[in-house]
């Protein structure tokens, strides 16, 4: 028997992958039909961490474009920059060349971050919605005038542990992903941190640095679309002070928290997680 294999509108399968410059190419999940929703990964993750969005947002006629950045997943994992300003010059790249409009950008964790950056300079050319979840944002690390969150040296010792053993530093990063070490079962876990495994050492050393580092204040105040902040009270990653600067910071912005999560709220909250996204984007 002939294997099916799903084709897009003009009847041509749609590209896996997605050269963004020489040498650099993108894993892209593209699929379904009708508005899209972008969606971003967290480190040090991949487009494969929305497993279990896929299905639920294409049966509700919606296009998921699900982008793992450089460095992560599938994606090729070049030694240059890896500074929120790349990733976005990429995802650009990406939605011009699947002629992307009218969509909802997605992000989580760092993801989230990138999601502002980005839709702080889109001006409408590709998306009108924002979704942050546990969006690692405004800033990552505390500042003299930000007392939320990490202090930067524990970031450091992340950095650090990267290259030392990366293997624990993503096995420590687990233990505090949900609202409990026993919230996600055992299954799961380990698929997490497969895809973990697949990042390169060298962007998942160069990403910490950029969370560590990066300033997304002023970029709040230039965001006027409709933005909803999904995040988890029992954070540990992304502690709730993040999200209630981020409503202070986006003027359209409102803020839907998940009581029994953690920072993964879409595998802790599943349902919820991906009731409220396709509510906030067939609004």
């Amino acid at each position: 028997m002939e294997k099916l294999i799903p084709k897009g509108k003009e009847g041509t399968v749609r590209a896996e992958y997605i050269e963004v410059e020489p040498n650099v190419r993108l894993h892209i999940t593209d699929a379904g039909e009708g508005r899209p929703i972008v969606l971003l990964h967290g480190w040090p993750l991949s487009d494969e961490m929305y497993e279990y969005q896929y299905n639920d947002l294409i049966k509700n006629k919606f296009r998921v474009i699900g982008i793992t950045l450089r460095g992560f997943g599938k994606s090729d994992k070049p030694y240059s920059e890896y500074n929120y300003d790349i990733h976005v010059a990429d995802i650009r790249k990406v939605l011009a060349k699947l002629d992307i409009k009218d969509a909802v950008l997605g992000g989580f964790s760092m993801g989230g971050s990138i999601a502002i950056r980005f839709a702080s300079g889109d001006n409408g050319v590709h998306i009108a919605k924002l979704a942050l979840f546990g969006a690692a944002a405004p800033i990552w690390t505390q500042r003299e005038d930000f007392p939320f969150n990490l202090p930067k040296s524990a970031v450091d010792d992340l950095i650090a542990l990267n290259y030392k053993d990366r293997p624990k530093l993503i096995s420590n990063f687990a233990k505090i992903l949900s609202a409990t070490e026993t919230s996600l079962n055992e299954g799961i876990g380990n698929w997490l941190n497969g895809i973990c495994l697949s990042a390169s050492s060298y962007a998942t050393a160069q990403c910490l640095i950029a969370l560590r580092d990066t300033d997304l204040r002023k970029d709040l105040a230039k965001i006027t679309i409709p933005t909803i902040i999904m995040h988890g009270k029992k954070d540990k990653i992304c502690s709730f002070d993040l999200a209630e600067q981020m409503k202070v910071g986006i003027a359209n912005s409102q803020i839907i928290a998940f009581e029994n999560s953690g920072h993964s709220m879409f595998l802790e909250e599943t349902d919820k997680f991906n009731l409220e996204l396709i509510k906030f984007a067939k609004k």
